[in-house]
């Protein structure tokens, strides 16, 4: 019951905005038919370990909506993202780009963290459907054959990325699997 009322209110709170959410910045330095290869520019996110879905988004959305020791609300953003660190599984969301280390408010829930990502190289492909591990699975995998064949080194776990809310057509999502990849500059592409 607590997960279908936290899907609820997820998709309330994003679909009550019409307003196009902040997405992270990023440059497209190379597209095939598979995927692209992004370069990304650092960005501060809040973070919190996953032992199940909902609460990690629920403690990310209460710091969001002002649960942090300014008590100040923060727009959304996308993506959220989903990424293995050291065994345990993180959700993050990234901070609009009018945050840096100075003016980022701190959590009052010590289960979040605050973190600069560092910019850098990733490659992406995008689909659509449910945000569902076996449909993230399915094109991670399809990510990873295609770096392996194409000779591009894989620097980080699997990323999850999803930009829409729970109750956007499947037909309409749009999520992303990534990497970090080595790439030291657009004339090795």
């Amino acid at each position: 019951m607590k997960k279908i009322l936290s899907i609820i209110t997820l998709g309330l709170i994003i679909t009550s905005n019409c307003m196009a959410y902040e997405e992270a910045n990023y440059q497209v330095i190379k597209k095939n038919e598979i995927y692209e290869i992004r370069k990304y520019s650092d960005r501060l996110a809040i973070e919190a370990e996953i032992s199940n879905q909902g609460s990690s988004f629920r403690k990310l959305f209460k710091y969001i909506s002002g649960d942090n020791e300014n008590n100040e609300e923060i727009k959304m953003t996308t993506p959220v993202t989903q990424i293995e660190k050291k065994g345990n599984m993180t959700m993050q969301f990234y901070l609009p780009s009018r945050f840096n280390k100075s003016n980022t408010p701190n959590p009052s829930n010590s289960d979040i963290k605050i973190l600069n990502i560092k910019g850098g190289y990733y490659a992406v492909i995008i689909y659509s459907g449910r945000a569902s591990d076996k449909n993230f699975i399915k094109h991670k995998d399809i990510l990873k054959n295609q770096l392996k064949k194409d000779n591009i080194l894989i620097l980080s776990p699997p990323i999850k990325a999803t930009y829409n809310n729970p109750f956007t057509l499947p037909l309409l999502r749009r999520n992303e699997a990534m990497f970090v990849i080595n790439i030291k500059d657009k004339g090795e592409i």
